[in-house]
């Protein structure tokens, strides 16, 4: 019964994890953004990145979060360019999950580079 509970819980890595690492940000990127406002920590964003099943109001959270940094990673002549994050694009297990879906942004994300 208890592993059948923590199955139900756990749903992999999720999209958010992908559009995170596309966009150079990581855990601590996103508790700096977070800041006072949202009072995010490190831990909430590790589970919500490995599929730990979170409540509406977290995955709503962790949307504004991650909007607010890939704005700031936008240079100010494309943020109009920008498609805001929905919830149901992050996390396979929200209402209105779309596995076809491909994120707008692609082309807005930075380049990667090795030296950095």
């Amino acid at each position: 019964m208890a592993e059948e509970e923590q199955t139900k819980r756990e749903y992999g890595t999720q999209r958010l994890d992908t559009i995170m690492r596309n966009w150079n940000l990581n855990n601590h990127d996103m508790v700096l953004t977070g800041g006072a406002s949202e009072q995010l920590t490190h831990k909430q964003v590790q589970r919500a990145r490995n599929g730990r099943k979170m409540t509406f109001g977290m995955m709503q959270k962790m949307m504004r979060v991650l909007n607010m940094a890939v704005q700031k990673k936008i240079s100010p002549e494309k943020t109009d360019e920008f498609h805001p994050y929905l919830h149901r694009e992050l996390f396979s297990y929200a209402k209105g999950y779309d596995a076809e879906w491909e994120d707008p942004n692609r082309t807005l994300y930075p380049e990667n580079k090795e030296n950095e």
